[in-house]
């Protein structure tokens, strides 16, 4: 998400809040990493290009996945929630089509298992505020006025939220984040565009001396960790968990 437009500036900003894509990496402490990757705003309006991009980008979004854990209406939050803290733009796809909501819902019976609770509240919470301040549910929000929502949340302005809302702004941020560049082992980071956008290559067993150059370009592998023989995956009741369903044809 990003702040309001302004064509003083050489970097415009997209949106309706105060914080943008580059804003959350720098929090995230990952800007080292993405400094490769330009994270600026839109261009004006107008510009066919930037604008094809990206619904170029929507249309190749995986389809999305039956529920593990959320219900349909908190399912419905969440993806438009991921959708704007690390959004789909001219430099490359974001949140949604790495599928971050699926690798929270699918945590969420395991490692996330204990944030359970503060999901349940928190959607609700989120989706009672965008109706009393926006007058509908948060997922029918145009994303101007999602950002606004999100904003009132992270300064903690949002009423209704236990223990307050910058506290459930806080837990989505960090599970978006985990979810758009974990391993795509663990249901997020679909095709491996997280590691697209800041250009980390994945997994390397041996580098040789060209890629340890400065400055020298490495080629994305784009195996999981889990695709290496030497890895165990885990074993569950249910058989053996796998990236969300993903072949890599290793």
């Amino acid at each position: 998400m990003s702040g309001e437009a302004d064509d003083s500036g050489p970097a415009k900003q997209r949106g309706g809040s105060d914080f943008s894509r580059r804003d959350l990496l720098k929090r995230a402490g990952m800007l080292g990493a993405a400094t490769a990757v330009q994270v600026g705003g839109l261009a004006p309006a107008g510009a066919a290009e930037p604008a094809r991009k990206v619904a170029q980008l929507r249309a190749a979004m995986p389809v999305r996945e039956s529920l593990e854990t959320l219900t349909a209406a908190e399912s419905d939050t969440l993806e438009a929630i991921v959708a704007r803290l690390i959004p789909t733009d001219e430099n490359g796809p974001g949140a949604a089509e790495a599928r971050a909501a699926h690798y929270i819902d699918r945590a969420l019976t395991g490692p996330l298992a204990s944030s359970r609770a503060a999901y349940s509240t928190g959607l609700a919470a989120v989706d009672a505020h965008a109706r009393a301040s926006k007058g509908a549910p948060f997922a029918t929000l145009s994303a101007k006025d999602q950002d606004s929502v999100l904003s009132d949340m992270e300064k903690n302005t949002a009423p209704g939220f236990t223990p307050n809302s910058a506290a459930f702004f806080n837990l989505l941020r960090t599970h978006t984040i985990e979810g758009t560049f974990c391993d795509p082992y663990y249901g997020g980071n679909a095709n491996f565009v997280g590691w697209d956008l800041i250009g980390y290559p994945g997994v390397q067993l041996a580098v040789g001396p060209d890629q340890q150059r400065m400055g020298a370009k490495q080629k994305p592998t784009h195996w999981s960790v889990y695709d290496y023989d030497m890895f165990s995956k885990v074993k569950t009741g249910a058989g053996t968990k796998s990236g969300g369903g993903m072949s890599h044809g290793r």
